[in-house]
Parts: structure tokens; sequence; C-alpha cells
């Protein structure tokens, strides 16, 4: 089989099924569906609790004198915004979990149909 006639398979308008089309839409939806319920509302709980620390330690920051201190609350509100960071990392690629499955299923439709032909 040749380039030119995966391209016809892949480009086949009756082949398209809307189902399939990946949008921000559906990237919400699946994000907040029951199955990934725990998964985003792990990642809200400890997103709120790292800015609220985060916030606090700014705050603690400007109203003290010592260095030392301001060293800490310095150091504490970097640590929150990294960690708060990988913690965003952490939702966005559960959220990509059912895009993965959905491609590999994709490909394996696409192989049966190459070999049909």
């Amino acid at each position: 089989m040749d380039k030119e006639q995966i391209k016809k398979i892949i480009n086949s308008p009756p082949q398209y099924n809307e189902t399939k089309e990946d949008t921000m839409r559906s990237w919400l939806r699946d994000a907040f569906s029951k199955r990934m319920r725990w998964v985003m509302s792990y990642v809200s709980a400890g997103y709120l609790i790292l800015s609220a620390l985060g916030i606090f330690s700014v705050i603690k920051f400007f109203r003290t004198d010592q260095a030392k201190y301001q060293i800490m609350y310095a150091a504490i509100f970097i640590c929150c915004n990294l960690w708060g960071g990988l913690v965003s990392i952490f939702g966005w690629v559960m959220m990509q979990r059912p895009r993965i499955s959905r491609l590999e299923f994709r490909i394996a439709e696409l192989i049966e149909t190459i070999k049909e032909k």
C-alpha cells in the first residue's frame, strides 16, 4: 500500500465520525466526567492549598523585618509555586489519558482498514 492510498483512507469523508473529534468542549466534558472526578478534585484542592500557603508566605514576607524569616518565607513561596505547577501538570496529564486511549483505538481501526483493502 502506498502513501496515496493511506491518505485517501484517512481523508475519506464517509468514515468521519464526529464523536471522535477532539475539541476543547470534549476535553472539558471528559475531564469532569464521573471517572475523572477524583482527579479533578485532588488537583483543585491541592492547587488551592498551595495557593493559600503561597499567599500567606508573601504576606508574612512583607511584614517581617528579620532577614532569616524573609528568606524562609521566600523559600516557602517558591516551593509552593513549584509544587503548584507540578500539580497543574499532573492534572493536565490526567486529562490527556482518555485522548491517548482514543488515539490507540484510531490507529487500530486504521490498521484494520488498511488490511481490508
